[in-house]
């Protein structure tokens, strides 16, 4: 009983607008610096690629984005599952904060694959499996915000939760797509930590800007639950 108390409390309106105010300028300097840091490192001081010489540094962009439309479309779902077991507002909101974000990551992780695609294969856009159900993961994030709006809010935000929960089922299928499929777009890269498939002069600067990401989307929550 007190830890559902405890939890009801914290997760109460006030409490929320309250850390996230206390939090919001922490995560916006910590983005600026690891943002300036990661971009900076990734594009003058990291080595060209012996193979694809100075085109590979589009990478610091583009796995970023990738990794953060999965991220963000995860954290959207399970916000969406919470809220509907709950009907806490909170997960509501962060679910709806999080679609525009994830769109914009989804949509930059495509445009900067097929800018990197067309000197490496060729072509700007290829019906690969990485890419085709990336694109799907797009659709969903319109999908959603569609729903919402098209709606009563209520119905909305519940119709939007149960079409978030269905498209998780996309998610696996993007990361495990390059070794299910034999497709074009290179295989793991970040999961290989055992065997590192990047050099660290590499490496350091890219997760830079993976963090420099995921403070960019903890900033745009704490945003939208400062109006709250």
């Amino acid at each position: 009983m007190f830890t559902k108390q405890w939890f009801a409390q914290f997760i109460s309106p006030r409490n929320v607008t309250d850390w996230a105010n206390r939090a919001w300028p922490y995560l916006f300097i910590l983005m600026l610096i690891t943002l300036f840091s990661g971009l900076l490192w990734g594009l003058f001081y990291a080595p060209s690629d012996y193979q694809q010489g100075d085109a590979f540094r589009i990478i610091y962009v583009h796995v970023p984005s990738a990794f953060l439309s999965l991220m963000v479309y995860s954290t959207m779902a399970m916000s969406a599952a919470a809220f509907l077991i709950w009907r806490i507002q909170l997960f509501d909101t962060i679910a709806k904060a999080s679609a525009p974000v994830g769109a914009l990551f989804t949509f930059l992780a495509l445009i900067t694959g097929s800018i990197w695609g067309k000197p490496m294969w060729g072509t700007w856009w290829i019906w690969d499996a990485r890419l085709t159900s990336e694109l799907i993961l797009l659709f969903l994030f319109f999908g959603y915000m569609a729903l919402r709006d098209a709606l009563p809010q209520k119905v909305g935000a519940l119709a939007s939760s149960y079409l978030a929960i269905i498209g998780i089922i996309n998610i696996p299928i993007i990361h495990f797509s390059v070794t299910w499929w034999n497709t074009l777009h290179q295989g793991p890269t970040l999961s290989r930590f055992a065997k590192p498939a990047i050099d660290n002069s590499m490496l350091y600067p890219l997760i830079l800007m993976i963090i420099g990401f995921v403070l960019y989307y903890l900033c745009i929550i704490c945003l939208q639950l400062r109006k709250k």
